[in-house]
């Protein structure tokens, strides 16, 4: 194919034991999914919809790399999540088959300008400029999932600085993984590809130059990074 310019690369994230790459198609994340975050945030819990809202697949920071600051805000929040990477997809996917799509897990950070998006709340705009900035969303390393080995309670925390900032368990997740897969497949054609940050817990906090972060999820996956 003739392109005009030359073709950008492809934005992927490396695999565990593996010197392949998951090549990264889009990546949606699910809003208020945990109800102690979205007590935190005055919001109330929605258990008949989830909130969804989409990043640019070229705002992961892989491989341990520096996150920079971003422009426009004061007020740079975290929100550690497990992150699921689809190989398959399609439209109206049944729960029940839902997890037949998922190639593998990891954990990442959701990062917001928290300021820009009490702002776009207050007039009821849109969250993009909040949620989807470059190097917004950190991920770790994907763990492959092995034969019926889809974590149901795994750990979620993350450090700052070796201080604790957010600690829970998966299983608090308003709606789980397959629901998720399930709900996003009603209104987008997934696709391999597709990476799902599937929200946050309490704690989220600011962040400023300097700050070291670590995430984890149980044993399935860790990422460490710098804010420079």
């Amino acid at each position: 194919m003739n392109f005009v310019f030359p073709a950008p690369p492809t934005a992927s994230v490396p695999v565990l034991d593996s010197e392949q790459r998951f090549p990264v198609h889009r990546i949606y994340c699910v809003g208020r999914n945990y109800a102690d975050h979205a007590r935190e945030m005055g919001a109330e819990v929605n258990r008949s919809q989830p909130t969804f809202f989409l990043k640019p697949a070229d705002v992961v920071v892989t491989d341990g790399g520096d996150v920079p600051y971003p422009s426009a805000t004061n007020d740079l929040h975290h929100e550690v999540e497990m992150v699921v990477a689809l190989h398959s997809g399609g439209r109206d996917i049944p729960v029940e088959s839902a997890l037949h799509h998922v190639y593998g897990y990891g954990v990442g950070l959701d990062l917001t300008r928290r300021d820009l998006q009490a702002v776009a709340k207050a007039k009821s705009l849109p969250w993009d400029v909040a949620k989807g900035f470059d190097a917004s969303a950190p991920v770790s390393a994907l763990r492959a999932v092995g034969a019926g080995a889809h974590p149901q309670h795994a750990t979620l925390s993350l450090l700052v600085n070796d201080e604790p900032r957010q600690n829970s368990d998966i299983s608090e997740m308003i709606f789980n993984v397959a629901e998720i897969i399930h709900e996003l497949s009603k209104l987008f054609e997934l696709t391999a590809g597709d990476l799902i940050f599937t929200g946050t817990p309490a704690g989220v906090a600011a962040l400023a130059r300097g700050d070291v972060f670590e995430a984890t999820l149980g044993g399935v996956a860790s990422l460490r990074g710098r804010i420079v």
